[in-house]
């Protein structure tokens, strides 16, 4: 990470259903009932030059398995994902267990106890390091308690491991703020507080020429900071149209690299993708930002 760039992976949910995923299922429990298309997808992002994979893991809490009958089954989920993403790392790539959202509203907002929800994200990164993974990454996250309840919960377990933690943002005029409010400044104050080793976005509804302007709030609002903390950009591929009933993503792998490259030479160190995103699109950054 501290070498220049350090490249992760992009989308899973698409390139689970291009290896043969039916659409619909329930892309957590993949790990376990169909392993190698999993296997599959990350080895693809590796072969494409990603330094590290994201465990197939975003929705792998117990409360959306809950809505899939399988909250009896996060612990093997979860592990399994892991062991699944070391072995196409094969000692030679790093792997991320992945931490998404909940799904909910914390109290008063929602009826979520936050010591509840703690346990959960607790339960789901004990399982992840079980697994074997190299470090974490929180990401997706809107609401700022729910990203430190999840922070706290994942550095509880991880010891000395890195976690990466990063919210979802939108345009909010000439500004970028979250679904639930929150704004740059806002999001880096409170989680590099906690200790964490990168802070950043994915996701989120942005143009893409717009992520580079968000990139460079990041960076100014962790040099405000003092900390060493590095910035995470994971954009999605421009914003979606809808075709048919389904989200198509215009931007090719050239124009996202070109992008990408914008947003490294903003400050970002750790660069994905994030929806619409592909092997493709994260080789063209590769060949664009490792050729020295």
């Amino acid at each position: 990470m501290k070498e220049g760039l350090f490249l992760l992976d992009g989308a899973m949910g698409t390139q689970l259903i291009a290896n043969g995923a039916e659409p619909g299922t329930c892309n957590d429990y993949l790990n376990i009932q169909s392993p190698q298309i999993v296997e599959d997808v990350h080895r693809t992002y590796i072969e494409a030059g990603s330094d590290a994979v994201i465990t197939n893991t975003f929705g792998a809490n117990r409360i959306n398995l809950a809505r899939h009958k399988l909250d009896d089954k996060v612990a093997q989920i979860n592990t399994e994902a892991a062991r699944i993403a070391r072995r196409a790392a094969s000692g030679q790539r790093y792997v991320l267990g992945d931490i998404g959202p909940c799904g909910d509203f914390i109290e008063p907002l929602g009826t979520l106890n936050p010591e509840q929800l703690k346990e959960f994200f607790l339960e789901q990164a004990q399982a992840l390091a079980a697994g074997g993974v190299d470090g974490f990454i929180i990401e997706t996250m809107t609401a700022i308690e729910e990203m430190v309840i999840a922070v706290e919960a994942t550095k509880s377990v991880g010891g000395d491991l890195p976690v990466f933690a990063l919210m979802a943002f939108d345009k909010a005029g000439d500004d970028f703020r979250t679904m639930m409010g929150v704004d740059v400044a806002t999001a880096v104050s409170n989680v590099v507080a906690l200790g964490v080793d990168a802070v950043g976005f994915n996701c989120g509804k942005v143009p893409l020429d717009d992520y580079i302007g968000l990139a460079e709030r990041f960076v100014s609002a962790v040099k405000a900071s003092g900390k060493d903390v590095a910035v995470v950009a994971e954009p999605n591929a421009g914003l979606p149209e809808l075709v048919d009933g389904k989200a198509v993503y215009r931007v090719g792998p050239e124009d996202f690299a070109a992008v990408a490259e914008k947003i490294h030479l903003a400050g970002a160190g750790i660069i994905g993708g994030c929806c619409g995103s592909s092997p493709a699109h994260i080789k063209a950054v590769a060949e664009r930002l490792k050729q020295g």
